[in-house]
């Protein structure tokens, strides 16, 4: 790598190169206590290596434009959380009755839900109601992390072509899922075989399975018997979210900065958010389901198993 005054942005290469560096010596002290910064003057190669302390990272630092963290400006991000706050509204407003009623209710379960935990019918409705929107907001959650990634400087985000996130390089190509344990074994497999044809058809990529929330901090080769089958690939790996922030953007805290900053930037997001028409959008079904249990003399928990299940035996003289 060469930096000259002209420079302020570091190809991701020398990003991914010198945080994985890092790493190497991640127990450092010098590593823990350290803050890096961009260095204006030429880069040395023999210098002595990036992760001792007086070695300032390659990552630029803090501007007028990147005043929450420092990997992405402030406007992509603030970007991203409006794009998520569209779709908690939306999935909001989507859950009517008819949705709630769609894979029938067990309101044996909720009656027990209800008197064990001595929470009121109303306010276990909503729970319920709560748990659909949050299946739904789960999925969006792993799309605000790839908004996200893609805003660093030499990556994008894939469009409907097979990947979430990519170096413009082709030098990395990554799926993102939220949790580690979001697929069955048959997603797994076929995950696979995708980055494993990734990493044929670019002989120098790294391809990466992405646990944003994983159950450790790791960087390791893929290797997993799946249906039965070996899978293994030199350059197919599986990471954490923290280790895969820190390889985009050279900065091992980099997700620690996201997660401190997201309530400020959230609070000021809001504080400009037009909160007329959709942010007052609710769901309707509690309302349709109070509104009918109060017409026909019923329980909340009553009207609910009458419309799913009038059907069964003596269930219609609810």
């Amino acid at each position: 790598m060469n930096l000259n005054e002209s420079d302020s942005v570091p190809s991701f290469a020398d990003r991914a190169f010198f945080g994985k560096l890092r790493f190497r010596d991640r127990d450092s002290d010098s590593i823990r206590g350290s803050s890096y910064r961009l260095s204006r003057q030429p880069f040395n190669h023999r210098a002595p290596r990036p992760y001792q302390s007086n070695i300032q990272s390659i990552i630029r630092p803090k501007s007028m434009d990147n005043t929450y963290v420092e990997f992405i400006s402030d406007q992509h991000l603030t970007q991203c959380v409006a794009n998520l706050h569209a779709a908690y509204v939306k999935a909001k407003a989507d859950v009517s009755k008819a949705k709630f009623y769609n894979n029938k209710v067990d309101t044996i379960k909720l009656t027990f839900d209800s008197l064990f935990n001595q929470i009121d019918q109303a306010s276990i409705i909503q729970a319920e109601i709560l748990r659909q929107i949050d299946k739904s907001i789960n999925n969006s959650i792993g799309t605000f992390h790839e908004q996200v990634l893609g805003g660093i400087e030499g990556v994008e985000v894939g469009s409907l072509s097979g990947f979430d996130i990519k170096a413009k390089d082709d030098s990395l190509f990554a799926d993102i899922k939220n949790k580690h344990n979001t697929m069955n074994s048959s997603s797994a497999e076929s995950l696979f075989q995708k980055l494993a044809r990734y990493a044929d058809d670019y002989k120098k990529a790294k391809c990466y399975w992405v646990q944003i929330l994983a159950k450790g901090s790791f960087e390791e080769k893929w290797e997993a018997e799946i249906n039965g089958k070996e899978y293994s690939h030199s350059r197919v790996y599986k990471i954490s979210g923290d280790r895969f922030y820190a390889l985009l953007t050279g900065q091992d805290d980099a997700l620690f900065q996201l997660y401190k900053v997201l309530p400020q930037v959230v609070k000021d997001y809001l504080k400009s958010f037009d909160r007329g028409g959709d942010e007052r959008t609710e769901h309707s079904a509690l309302t349709e389901i109070t509104d009918g249990s109060e017409k026909n003399g019923r329980t909340i928990l009553d009207q609910i198993t009458f419309e799913n299940y009038s059907y069964y035996l003596g269930f219609d003289r609810l």
